[in-house]
């Protein structure tokens, strides 16, 4: 007999109700992609021969951009510093080569040639004032400018004033200045009486003068731009009157200079 075969009913699979998942892996309306980056799919379509296949735009990852400000802060800081280092040496190779020394002043002499008090209450003052200027640079020349002022005050109130006059002043050089002085001063007879206590209480008369001077500088063959050069000296004198001889007893001048 005739093995018989037995053929068993095989289910369709297709008909098998399909299990949903119990929550979606990615949200709604996007996608997973390689990268680990969801996407969006709401995108156009792109429609072929086998049906329609949605179009995925992956976003690119972030990039690692370096501030623009810091690197303009950056290059700044590296261009000051490099000035700072090579102004530094250029003034370091000078003072070697010249061994800059700052000028000196001292006032030798006073003569008061007007000092009269006029009807109208005011005061006509001239005197001439010895100042004596020393370079004692090897190297070093300054050029006196013109637009130069000088002035002699007593307690506040301004005498006279006047002007050095243009000159140059080489190496190692020592020059007399005389310089005429004049000025009219208003309640001339309150500084008279002034005066007048002053002498009788102390035995003289303090006094203060000052010199506004621009000149140049002169290293060399290399002259350097305009500077101005202040002048300030406290003297006490015995006295304040026309054709008599002052005595100065005493004299110190301090010296500064501006660009």
């Amino acid at each position: 007999m005739a093995d018989q075969q037995r053929i068993h009913p095989v289910p369709d699979i297709e008909s098998l109700p399909q299990a949903s998942p119990t929550a979606p892996l990615v949200p709604v309306g996007s996608t997973k992609s390689d990268h680990a980056y969801p996407v969006d799919v709401h995108q156009p379509n792109i429609s072929h021969g086998h049906g329609t296949v949605p179009v995925i735009n992956r976003p690119k990852p972030p990039k690692k951009r370096r501030s623009c400000w810091c690197r303009c802060l950056c290059w700044t800081l590296s261009i000051l510093l490099l000035l700072i280092v090579i102004i530094g040496i250029i003034v370091g190779i000078l003072f070697l080569v010249f061994r800059p020394k700052l000028p000196d002043y001292s006032i030798d002499g006073l003569e008061v040639t007007q000092f009269i008090p006029s009807s109208n209450s005011s005061l006509s003052a001239s005197l001439n004032v010895n100042i004596t200027a020393r370079n004692p640079n090897r190297r070093i020349g300054i050029y006196y400018q013109g637009g130069s002022r000088i002035t002699v005050w007593y307690s506040g109130t301004q005498l006279v004033r006047g002007a050095i006059p243009k000159f140059y002043q080489g190496h190692r050089n020592t020059t007399v200045l005389v310089l005429p002085m004049s000025g009219e001063i208003q309640n001339g007879t309150d500084l008279l009486a002034s005066l007048q206590q002053q002498q009788q209480q102390t035995g003289n008369i303090p006094l203060l003068l000052r010199a506004r001077q621009p000149v140049r500088i002169k290293l060399g063959s290399l002259k350097l731009p305009e500077m101005k050069f202040r002048v300030r000296c406290r003297l006490v004198v015995d006295a304040l009157s026309a054709n008599n001889p002052i005595r100065i007893s005493r004299s110190s001048c301090s010296f500064r200079f501006r660009l």
